[in-house]
């Protein structure tokens, strides 16, 4: 089984990845440091994270001659944020993030998000009484913007992240460069299968984030049902002296499903690559995938009087409005 997907580019993405969502910075340059002499060689970022600066230190450091590492070896991601969606806004937010990165170039450019944000340097603009501003950018024009950066070496691939697939199909039906890669929220209770279908007929590579339930939000809702805590994953991992972590991490690497667990734990960083010598059977699979309830546990919330609702549903460009 290989390690890695093909992109539609012809070049190949570590199945594999470091997230850094959520990593504090003190602690994401450790953690990418630890990760890269663990043997990965895929580590996604985003300029909303707040800590590209940080994991650009940790590149700087591992890559190079003292390391034997080179640049060309590690496959790097970025995204592009809600307040940058207007054309001219793309390659500066790019350059700022490559600045960051301290690099030349990045592996893969995504849109964070279908819809758009007023325009500036606040990543969450507000009004008076609190919510959010919004602006209108239509992604399609967004998505010109970002082939732009593919025509002048910036960036080898872009594609998309948190569209449905009638979004999906948007993108393509303008793209003069296509989308290589989908990454989505992904795990068990959410298992993507019409999605990962979707993109499989359109020769996109679909990535999971939160693939193990993302269970250290600070939102978390103590009636959630916790993913690890799932006792058929208790059971499989048994059996491969693995952990439930592991089990979940094959699963979506058979199905042919870029991962991208975020750690700050060495322990933790090692074992999730550790998921390529062994291999569960069909009906693993099979009863795993059958685990889908549809449950997002990535959704921004607001309270609305007294209630906790999606914040962006009422955007034109919202993709949790159609099944998939």
């Amino acid at each position: 089984m290989n390690d890695f997907a093909v992109l539609n580019t012809g070049r190949k993405m570590p199945l594999i990845g470091l997230g850094t969502w959520k990593s504090d910075p003190g602690k994401v340059k450790q953690a990418v440091v630890w990760a890269l002499n663990a043997g990965y060689r895929h580590i996604d970022c985003a300029s909303v994270y707040g800590n590209e600066p940080e994991v650009g230190e940790a590149l700087q450091e591992s890559l190079g001659p003292a390391s034997g590492l080179r640049r060309e070896d590690v496959f790097i991601t970025s995204k592009l944020w809600n307040t940058r969606h207007t054309p001219e806004d793309v390659e500066p937010a790019l350059l700022r993030t490559l600045k960051d990165l301290k690099l030349e170039y990045l592996d893969l450019y995504l849109i964070h998000w279908p819809y758009a944000f007023q325009r500036g340097d606040n990543p969450f603009p507000k009004n008076q009484e609190g919510h959010l501003l919004y602006d209108d950018t239509d992604y399609k024009v967004t998505w010109a913007a970002m082939e732009k950066l593919v025509e002048k070496g910036l960036v080898r691939a872009i594609g998309l992240s948190n569209f449905n697939s009638r979004q999906v199909d948007d993108i393509l039906s303008v793209a003069s460069i296509k989308p290589t890669v989908l990454q989505v929220e992904c795990h068990p209770y959410l298992a993507q299968v019409e999605l990962l279908a979707h993109c499989r007929d359109r020769g996109l590579v679909l990535t999971a984030y939160s693939p193990l339930g993302s269970p250290d939000r600070s939102w978390k809702h103590p009636d959630e049902p916790v993913l690890l805590d799932e006792p058929l994953m208790d059971s499989i991992a048994k059996k491969y002296n693995k952990s439930p972590a592991q089990i979940i991490l094959r699963w979506q690497t058979q199905r042919g499903v870029v991962t991208i667990p975020k750690s700050v734990t060495e322990s933790r960083i090692k074992e999730n690559l550790q998921v390529f010598d062994f291999t569960l059977e069909a009906d693993e699979i099979k009863s795993i995938t059958a685990l889908n309830k549809g449950w997002r546990y990535i959704v921004p919330m607001i309270e609305v009087g007294g209630q906790r609702v999606p914040r962006d549903a009422g955007h034109l460009f919202y993709p949790f409005n159609d099944p998939y």
